[in-house]
């Protein structure tokens, strides 16, 4: 079998055995510890949750679509619509 070459993590010596990583540093990948995060992850600070929508985590973007709903001024309810006159018709 070829040799995959050294770890890219900085300063890591060992054997690469999957993504150029070696075993330790490519847990930590997994698990999104590393500096360059397998997913990518909400822009909120100190969250490292995988995105949800646009560049939030679920939880995140709960929030702020709360808070916007919120704060948004109520609609005004629509009038109902007058129902249209059945015409009964003659038979002929």
């Amino acid at each position: 079998m070829a040799s995959k070459g050294n770890c890219k993590a900085k300063d890591c010596k060992r054997e690469a055995i999957a993504h150029h990583y070696c075993r330790m540093h490519y847990r930590l990948w997994r698990r999104g510890e590393m500096p360059k995060a397998r997913y990518k992850i909400c822009t909120e600070e100190k969250c490292r949750k995988p995105r949800f929508k646009g560049s939030l985590c679920e939880q995140h973007y709960q929030a702020k679509r709360g808070a916007a709903a919120a704060n948004a001024p109520a609609a005004a309810p629509a009038e109902a619509a007058p129902a249209p006159a059945a015409s009964e018709g003659t038979g002929s």
